[in-house]
């Protein structure tokens, strides 16, 4: 474990609260109300040497029970490369702030707007932002941008096969900034397609968000889906996992106006939660409305090729009121994180992880269903590397068994359906024990 900063010493910190006006840390905090605040005592250690803290918190992290994941349902547990981790452990990066210099911040914006081409050529799209925080709120932030763009219309339309996490931080966000959403039913798994074109009738949808692949794992075609937005003048928004994109049909291949999700497939640990990545990609006419910071690429005054931050004034330091941006440098480092990833994985690389994958859960299924306890809830649809199914023993039965065996074996969706859900790092071997633990209940 490498530990790159240490505490503030006693010193340290009388020179800051010097510098502040104040002579206790706990006038900081005056603001706060006192019933609020926490009197009992803290569960800290003493002061320890070098070497004490890090045998403390190796104890810690050695609590932490490491299981073969065939969880899924928006994070996956893809591999890193070692020459990911160490590159953006690199101080210059680590220690990075925002590049409102461009002069001395080159380094930082040109690993922005590679990341930011990565993801127009995953996406289709015209432009990428860098970056948004997770992709729940990537998918709030676009539901805002289309009502944004309606200016009169504030009620958007979501499909039901959304996961939920998404659903739950999209209504906060309406709930706060006066947007109506309702829900696109489901039928079979998918959207209502006809259900949707009911809905639009109304002319007063500001846009539409769907998921692909959804909450079900299953692949769905929305062929005639941007027709039926565009009649409607609604934006049609594509909620995607972003290493899906190597081999689907791209957000702008569907005739998609936003494509936004999740990065974290591109190699990012799972992390117990975090910290990830949520991109949002979308047409050029749109990028006035796009939240979140862009490098674009110039000249200097010698011809030569430099990196800018662009269209600023979108962002909090140039129009705090008015931005549609409160993005800031937390992100870049993760931004950096896929953008060394995707270099190393390639295009071809990325479409074996996806094949190994999708020869993975279509085995898993198959072994599943033989056991004659669990069957495929949706057997006519096609899913790539996630399948949803639905269990005679309940399947939180089934995840506690596993969880004995070293095994996350989904997420539950309900009582008797979850989702399993498989990359390259499960091998054979671990899908056969999870068959056998299904077979014994």
């Amino acid at each position: 474990m490498s530990h790159r900063y240490l505490p503030h010493t006693q010193a340290d910190i009388d020179r800051m609260l010097e510098r502040c006006g104040v002579s206790r840390l706990e006038e900081l905090y005056s603001d706060v109300p006192e019933q609020l605040l926490f009197k009992g005592e803290y569960d800290v250690p003493s002061e320890m040497s070098e070497r004490q803290v890090r045998e403390f918190f190796d104890t810690l992290g050695a609590q932490n029970s490491r299981l073969v994941c065939f969880a899924g349902n928006g994070y996956y547990d893809h591999d890193t490369p070692a020459a990911v981790s160490y590159i953006v452990s690199r101080s210059e990066f680590l220690t990075a702030y925002t590049p409102y210099q461009p002069e001395i911040s080159q380094g930082t914006l040109h690993y922005i707007f590679e990341y930011q081409t990565m993801m127009c050529r995953l996406t289709g799209m015209d432009v990428s932002n860098a970056s948004m925080y997770d992709g729940t709120t990537a998918t709030a932030e676009a539901m805002m941008m289309a009502v944004a763009h309606a200016r009169k219309r504030n009620r958007v339309l979501v499909s039901s096969t959304m996961r939920k996490a998404v659903l739950d931080v999209v209504a906060t966000y309406a709930r706060y900034h006066g947007v109506t959403v309702d829900l696109i039913p489901e039928k079979d798994g998918v959207t209502d397609r006809e259900a949707l074109a009911a809905m639009l009738d109304d002319k007063n949808v500001a846009g539409v968000i769907v998921a692909q692949r959804n909450r079900y794992g299953i692949i769905e075609d929305y062929t005639g889906y941007a027709d039926l937005c565009k009649a409607a003048k609604a934006l049609f928004i594509m909620n995607c996992i972003a290493s899906d994109l190597a081999v689907l049909k791209t957000p702008a291949e569907w005739g998609a106006d936003v494509a936004v999700g999740d990065a974290q497939s591109l190699g990012i640990p799972l992390s117990f939660g975090g910290p990830y990545l949520g991109f949002m990609c979308c047409r050029n006419a749109l990028i006035r409305k796009l939240p979140g910071r862009i490098v674009g690429q110039t000249v200097d005054n010698d011809g030569r090729r430099v990196f800018v931050l662009t269209l600023q004034a979108r962002e909090q330091h140039i129009r705090r009121e008015k931005a549609t941006s409160n993005i800031c440098s937390n992100q870049g480092l993760m931004a950096l994180f896929v953008t060394v990833y995707l270099s190393l994985t390639g295009a071809e690389g990325l479409r074996e992880i996806n094949r190994q994958g999708q020869n993975g859960a279509h085995y898993l299924a198959e072994k599943l269903q033989a056991t004659g306890k669990v069957k495929l809830t949706y057997p006519d649809k096609p899913f790539l590397n996630e399948f949803c199914i639905t269990t005679e023993t309940a399947a939180s039965e089934i995840i506690t068994r596993a969880m004995e065996r070293g095994i996350l074996a989904g997420v539950a969706l309900d009582d008797h359906r979850m989702t399993v859900a498989v990359t390259e790092l499960q091998t054979k071997e671990d899908m056969d024990c999870l068959t056998e633990i299904v077979n014994a209940l």
